[in-house]
């Protein structure tokens, strides 16, 4: 098999995590204060993939292509090509845009706001050696009428469906795919499903009713579909337990870290607490503070006279004074949260970027 070549979808909307995707792709909103995208490129990197595609949407290709670049910061042999979908018209429709970056190369397709603990340098492995048409991903879930779910038998694929009412089974398809150029020939023989778009499910489903091989693995580690809050926040700390402490801020005397905490170079500690697994970004500034487990706060933030825990915060933000402890929150870039006397003792936030909240 020739060396393979990724495909990475930043397309689509983010309606689950509006207003955040209001101004920003969803793709580049931080777990661990590193884009979701970015863990999809690495995992292809550190299976020996250099040259990547992104689809991208007219509405926020530019934002992806300013934080992605050109591949370099991954690695000296990356390079990304960048592949704009005027519509987000489904998966099998973006593996047909991306048809000619791909040529008759074998590739992964990777969904640009998933993320898989154990990368994939196994998987692509098990797909260069046993050569199927397609290699899918599958993992058990207690909601599989939320996910495209595939039948087995005997070890093989013999159906899928893109979330059906009434799931045969408890294996939903991860997003990550991998596939040889018989793909576009199934892409091309499907139709719309009624929603509209040409499913990926639909495609595989041509491939398994031609008689050719669909590869199923089951993922061991975790894997994350970010699309929502409670999943954003649930990745984050998934992705924080791995963490490795790393102090390189400043800390007064008055304060403290506990646990696995990363503090980021510039941001600095006065008369504040950090309980991890967390992680503080460089430029941040803590007073009078309390940062609970499984918070991400990003770069340049100030945080004063607050307690935050289990909750993401986007760079360049401001809170103070909350006199409650925030949790389970996620609060977009340049937005500034404060109170005035009189209010409730706990409050839950998704806060889109530039945004200004006074708790009365």
């Amino acid at each position: 098999m020739t060396d393979l070549k990724g495909l990475i979808l930043s397309g689509g909307k983010g309606t689950r995590l509006r207003p955040i995707t209001h101004t920003s792709a969803k793709q580049l909103v931080p777990v661990a204060n590193k884009p979701v995208l970015f863990y999809g490129i690495e995992a292809m990197v550190q299976a020996g993939i250099t040259e990547i595609g992104i689809i991208i949407a007219p509405e926020t290709g530019d934002e992806i292509r300013e934080s992605a670049g050109d591949g370099s910061r991954f690695g000296d042999a990356v390079g990304i090509t960048y592949i704009p979908q005027a519509e987000p018209l489904g998966l099998a429709h973006a593996v047909l845009t991306a048809e000619p970056f791909l040529g008759d190369s074998p590739f992964v397709m990777y969904l640009g706001d998933n993320l898989l603990r154990d990368g994939i340098v196994t998987l692509t492995e098990a797909f260069k050696a046993n050569a199927p048409e397609a290699l899918i991903l599958l993992t058990k879930v207690p909601d599989p009428e939320h996910y495209g779910v595939a039948e087995l038998s005997d070890g093989r694929v013999v159906a899928l469906a893109e979330k059906p009412a009434e799931p045969k089974t408890d294996l939903a398809l991860v997003g990550v795919y991998m596939f040889n150029k018989s793909i576009f020939d199934a892409a091309r023989a499907i139709k719309p499903s009624p929603r509209g778009e040409l499913e990926i499910t639909d495609a595989i489903q041509y491939l398994v009713d031609q008689g050719m091989n669909v590869e199923p693995h089951l993922v061991d580690g975790w894997w994350k579909d970010t699309g929502r809050l409670e999943d954003m926040l649930q990745a984050n700390r998934l992705v924080l337990e791995d963490l490795e402490t790393s102090v390189e801020g400043t800390l007064d005397n008055d304060s403290s870290v506990e646990g696995r905490v990363v503090i980021e170079p510039g941001a600095e500690l006065v008369r504040s607490v950090v309980r991890g697994p967390a992680v503080i970004g460089a430029g941040t500034k803590l007073t009078d503070a309390y940062v609970g487990p499984y918070t991400a706060i990003d770069e340049r933030v100030t945080v004063e006279r607050a307690e935050i825990e289990y909750s993401i915060v986007l760079a360049d933000s401001q809170i103070s004074d909350l006199g409650a402890r925030m949790e389970a929150s996620l609060i977009g870039k340049h937005s500034r949260i404060t109170r005035t006397d009189g209010m409730p003792r706990t409050f839950r936030l998704l806060v889109g970027d530039n945004c200004e909240i006074s708790l009365v």
